[in-house]
């Protein structure tokens, strides 16, 4: 129903910037909320930015306040996550994600029913 495909990944210096893309293809229309997580080695999958269909509301994990900014561009069905400030402490495999069933924001990694392949941050110091 609907593909998720992750880029814009890679390896950065500390206090550097990436910018990663989601390009979704199939019933996009249907993608009313949309969210990254990251999953670091040997932890949780965690909720780091999620936005709404609009654009109008947004939800950014303590963590990276401040540092990422999720947005979206639905002509382009492309979702973005613009990454400044990095630290090591970010590394880790990045996913997009889209639900088709919820209006709502929401953290909850199971309230998604899509997923990209995800895309590796690597920080170094």
């Amino acid at each position: 129903q609907v593909q998720l495909v992750e880029s814009g990944g890679g390896l950065v210096q500390a206090g550097g910037s990436l910018r990663l893309s989601c390009a979704a293809s199939g019933r996009t229309f249907m993608m009313y909320v949309m969210g990254w997580f990251r999953q670091a080695p040997g932890k949780e999958r965690e909720a780091v930015a999620v936005i709404s269909w609009s654009g109008g509301r947004t939800y950014y994990a303590d963590s990276v306040k401040g540092r990422f900014t999720i947005s979206r561009d639905n002509a382009k069905n492309t979702g973005y996550l613009q990454m400044n400030s990095l630290k090591p402490e970010d590394t880790a495999v990045y996913y997009c994600a889209t639900s088709t069933r919820y209006t709502i924001l929401t953290t909850r990694a199971s309230e998604y029913n899509y997923w990209g392949q995800g895309t590796q941050v690597t920080v170094s110091s």
